[in-house]
């Protein structure tokens, strides 16, 4: 796949191995404790940090995944949010938890769809200011 650079594309933030597992084709909802009413394509930024969630690292031997070695801090590449609703315990397995990771909160479920792993990680130009962000092109008033 080629890697053209979208200017207009939002990129949401995630951290590894879960960034690499969404763009794998893995990990097919992405769990939040909010809904958001983004639709469409969207970049998967691997952020610079990894997650300390005790799921992550299951995920990550479970998948065979070092996590030492993955892509942070740069577009791994995008994925289709196509729908958020209230989670359910049968959703623990397309977010690689445990059922009783569920249960504690009332998560919300961003289902992915249609991943793109890109061959070459994208260097973003401009750095993050929360999870949501244009890596390609500079913070205007009309974004804040």
């Amino acid at each position: 796949m080629t890697n053209s650079i979208d200017k207009s594309r939002l990129a949401l933030g995630i951290r590894q191995p879960w960034a690499e597992l969404i763009v794998r084709g893995v990990k097919t909802i992405e769990v939040r404790k909010f809904d958001v009413n983004v639709r469409g394509r969207i970049y998967v930024y691997a952020s610079r940090q990894v997650s300390d969630h005790p799921a992550a690292a299951v995920a990550a031997t479970g998948h065979q995944l070092d996590l030492e070695t993955l892509p942070r801090g740069v577009v791994v590449g995008s994925v289709e949010l196509v729908e958020t609703r209230v989670m359910t315990s049968d959703d623990a397995a397309a977010a690689c938890l445990r059922e009783d990771d569920l249960r504690a909160h009332r998560f919300i479920g961003w289902r992915l769809a249609n991943p793109e792993r890109y061959e070459e990680p994208l260097p973003i130009r401009f750095m993050p200011y929360g999870i949501w962000f244009y890596p390609f092109r500079p913070r205007s008033r009309q974004d804040s």
